[in-house]
């Protein structure tokens, strides 16, 4: 199959890589240190492995049954279709499935570990808000996260932090229940089951900060070679700036339901008042991807 002709971006590449190298360097030094406390965890990484296999290949089906979404026919949506063939024609890759999410939260994500299994669905507060180029230029940036193998590279990334995750909820149930009516057996197992505990915690905590760091730049480059392959920098700004908008009409409740989808979204659902989704944003400032489009938007002589 030819190559598409969304625009390559080394510093996503590297970034990746870079990321991937230090996950696997934790996840070693993860695994002697329960090895070190002497754990028995194959049933865990069993359990999490299958969990890990399941987001992996059905990714598709779980976002859009998480977000209401169903893949609709040419004859369903004409006008989305067509935006999305010419996008497929401009990039030379193959055509994703199309879904609507029945949502009046403007936004779209895409998913699928490749891009014979990708998805990509806009809400219908997004086509209700937005013009024709508009949405073009965000299902742009949706399709080149496919190009570019972005939801497969953060579903294998995501995987130690699940682990981690997983352990450290097992590690606190067992100290809390474990019992304490033969004393000094269960203080050596309480003692062991809080050190688990605490480096779980530690480890979940560094490759939760460095997959959000990639997340932010995957975005950024989501942006650049969306806007590169329409020729609009402007368009996505414009849709940048209307979604946010409208973001803040949204009522909290709402927001705060679809929080936990926001690495998929085109743009976070931030509800107001203290999230961790502000301090751990999974995309960049508003600003820097408008500044971005912005210098882009000169470099091709639209402004």
């Amino acid at each position: 199959m030819a190559r598409n002709r969304f625009a390559p971006d080394r510093g996503l590449v590297s970034r990746m890589v870079v990321v991937m190298f230090l996950l696997g360097l934790l996840y070693v030094a993860f695994i002697a240190a329960l090895v070190a406390l002497q754990v028995s965890l194959i049933a865990i990484i069993i359990l999490v492995g299958g969990f890990f296999l399941l987001q992996y290949y059905a990714s598709d089906r779980i976002a859009l049954f998480a977000m209401n979404g169903r893949i609709v026919s040419e004859q369903e949506a004409p006008e989305l279709h067509a935006i999305v063939d010419r996008l497929c024609a401009l990039s030379n890759s193959p055509k994703p499935k199309v879904a609507i999410a029945d949502t009046d939260i403007p936004n779209a994500f895409a998913t699928g570990r490749n891009q014979k299994r990708a998805v990509v669905c806009a809400t219908t507060g997004l086509l209700r808000r937005l013009d024709p180029e508009e949405i073009e230029g965000v299902l742009a940036h949706e399709m080149s996260h496919v190009a570019h193998r972005d939801v497969a590279v953060m579903t294998i990334a995501s995987f130690l932090g699940v682990v981690a995750g997983f352990i450290s909820r097992w590690a606190m149930y067992a100290g809390m229940f474990g019992g304490y009516d033969r004393r000094d057996r269960n203080e050596n197992g309480a003692l062991v089951a809080f050190f688990i505990m605490i480096i779980s915690m530690i480890v979940y905590a560094i490759s939760f900060l460095l997959i959000r760091a990639l997340s932010r730049y995957r975005e950024l480059s989501a942006d650049r070679s969306g806007a590169l392959l329409t020729g609009r920098p402007s368009a996505l700004a414009s849709a940048l700036q209307k979604v946010t908008g409208a973001m803040a009409r949204i009522p909290t409740r709402d927001l705060r339901a679809a929080e936990a989808f926001n690495a998929f979204f085109f743009t976070p659902a931030l509800a107001e008042g203290f999230s961790l989704s502000t301090l751990f944003s999974t995309h960049p400032p508003l600003e820097k991807r408008l500044a971005q489009l912005a210098k882009l938007s000169r470099e091709l002589g639209e402004i």
